[in-house]
């Protein structure tokens, strides 16, 4: 077996071969280019604190002694905000010993600043599935900004199956950005991958971005164009220094200033840029998958949506500033599908975008 990320056809022929596991038929579309969607189950725990398991501990065992209360979600239940809860998933592992996983929440979960990571048995990291895992899947979700509706078979996260280390190299991705021009620009910042810069000069408007309100109403994640924009977000537009300054635990949708490309031989994730620069996270969800700006599959100029948050101090963006890294790795084969058109995805060929869950 080549060293890669698992394409769609190499996660159904997991599937098939009882690697992953499904207490109910997966449905149409959960199975991505090169991911598949996580669905929550029917029953949810309030509890007292984020937590690890640890090795040898069972997440169940967890639960018993944390949670504050257990309720249904099957028809829809409201998750608070700054309450933590744990949702076992209706997925389930049985990997071989070559195979492991991460995790990461969907674009549409981060776009609402729905903190979620995936947790294991015995295991001491968030998101991160060792090769071989045995076991159930179990999600924790903390929404930051907005109370979210969710509901059994909501799909806040995705999982990436990986065989060896396919990370590709930087001077990989020297020739990469040569032959398929990787992020637009004159020159690309490769150093651990490739930078990725915030754009504060704006639109002919002048907007730059968004500023997510406090006090708003629910949104329910599985109901697209639903909310009002004005209901939810207050625009924010370029100062005459094109900077912004962020404030203190608050959220903003932001967007890149290089136009990202994906090519359908690799698969890529957002990392978020050295805290010892400065003190604030961009991009909750990092996972792209192949075929992201990719012009034949409908999505030249697809530039990447940054979920920013400050903490504790005000931080001050510039424009250009470097904000984090795109990570490449390397396909095991290329997808039967890309991301794109032909999937009806919804943040091809995007510019500034909210989620989906906007009008």
């Amino acid at each position: 077996m080549p060293e890669g990320i698992f394409p769609v056809q190499a996660i159904r022929a997991l599937v098939s071969a009882g690697g992953l596991k499904a207490s109910e038929a997966f449905g149409p579309g959960q199975i991505q280019p090169a991911s598949v969607d996580l669905r929550l189950g029917p029953r949810a725990y309030r509890v007292r604190a984020s937590f690890l398991p640890g090795p040898g501990g069972t997440v169940a065992e967890r639960l018993a002694d944390l949670k504050l209360h257990e309720f249904d979600i099957a028809g829809g239940a409201v998750l608070e905000t700054g309450c933590v809860y744990v949702v076992p998933l209706l997925e389930s592992l049985a990997l071989p010993d070559a195979i492991a996983a991460s995790a990461n929440p969907k674009s549409s979960t981060g776009r609402l600043d729905v903190f979620t990571r995936v947790i294991a048995d015995g295991v001491s990291a968030f998101d991160l599935i060792p090769a071989g895992y045995k076991g159930p899947l179990y999600a924790e979700i903390c929404p930051q900004t907005f109370p979210i509706v969710v509901r059994k078979g909501s799909k806040l996260s995705q999982l990436r199956f990986r065989h060896g280390d396919p990370r590709e190299t930087d001077d990989g991705l020297v020739r990469l950005q040569a032959a398929e021009t990787l992020v637009s620009g004159a020159t690309a910042d490769i150093r651990d991958g490739i930078a990725l810069s915030v754009d504060l000069a704006g639109d002919a408007s002048g907007l730059v971005g968004y500023r997510a309100k406090k006090h708003t109403g629910v949104v329910d994640v599985d109901a697209p164009g639903a909310c009002a924009v004005a209901d939810y977000w207050e625009p924010v537009r370029a100062d005459s220094k094109r900077r912004l300054i962020l404030d203190p635990d608050q959220f903003y949708i932001l967007a890149s200033k290089e136009a990202v490309h994906i090519p359908p031989t690799h698969a890529a994730e957002m990392m978020p840029f050295n805290p010892l620069v400065g003190e604030f996270r961009v991009h909750y969800a990092g996972f792209m998958d192949p075929g992201f700006g990719h012009s034949a599959a409908g999505g030249s100029g697809s530039r990447v949506v940054l979920e920013v948050r400050s903490h504790t101090v005000p931080f001050i963006l510039e424009d250009g500033q470097i904000v984090g890294r795109l990570v490449y790795e390397r396909m095991m084969e290329v997808p039967e599908v890309l991301y794109g058109r032909e999937l009806g995805s919804n943040y091809q060929a995007q510019g500034l975008k909210l989620s989906k869950h906007f009008k």
